[in-house]
């Protein structure tokens, strides 16, 4: 693996990462802010370490102890063989080069350009399963058409799944005496795990893209 993927992983993936892991990019991004500072650092220290942004645990400093670019290897591994669907790779269609984020639509190799496979996006509000009927993500509609065998893709949740839509239907919700019909978004290709994880989630503030094709 080289050190870009690995970026790539930490940057867009960090609900793989351990308590330790996320200390330890914490405590080495504090390291680098006191060096580059022009205060007094026993005082930016003794701060940083009040607000446990630097640690004196072992067992972080151990993740760190061959440098950083290391360290990042070493993570990026270790999510991988623990979590392998749950990261998605966004390799260009064309040249197959791993995109600058999980979300580009256009190749910094090659230059091509893929926008036009997005055809909406949806805002989840929460997830539910009705006994015999089909898993549902429900929320709004941001931008663009939703139809049935469209594809929902869950890469920003943290779920390398490209689900086909296999049923769309409304629902009417009520809250603090306001109105409003939400879309529910039914498909039938996820495992349990994937549905106990979307509803773990709950709400997720940032659209995600409905996709013509997976």
């Amino acid at each position: 693996m080289d050190t870009q993927t690995a970026k790539y992983i930490i940057n867009y993936f960090p609900n793989l990462l351990t308590d330790l892991e996320r200390m330890a990019i914490r405590h080495n991004n504090s390291t680098d802010k006191l060096e580059n500072s022009i205060s007094d650092n026993a005082n930016l220290i003794k701060i940083y370490r009040e607000k446990g942004w630097l640690t004196s645990d072992q067992n972080v400093l151990n993740l760190l102890k061959s440098g950083y670019k290391q360290f990042e290897l070493n993570t990026a591994n270790r999510i991988l063989s623990q979590n392998l669907n749950k990261v998605f790779f966004n390799n260009c269609p064309k040249c197959n080069q791993l995109s600058r984020t999980p979300y580009a639509r256009q190749c910094r190799f090659c230059g091509h350009n893929w926008h036009n496979v997005t055809v909406a996006q949806f805002k989840l509000n929460n997830s539910f399963q009705i006994t015999g009927r089909d898993f549902f993500l429900l929320g709004q509609i941001v931008k663009g058409a939703v139809k049935v065998g469209q594809f929902i893709d869950l890469t920003m949740l943290g779920l390398n799944k490209k689900p086909k839509i296999a049923a769309i239907e409304f629902a009417l919700k009520r809250q603090d005496g306001k109105v409003w019909e939400d879309i529910g978004l039914g498909t039938n290709e996820l495992t349990e795990e994937d549905k106990e994880y979307l509803k773990s989630i709950g709400s997720f503030g940032t659209p995600f893209d409905i996709i013509n094709e997976r």
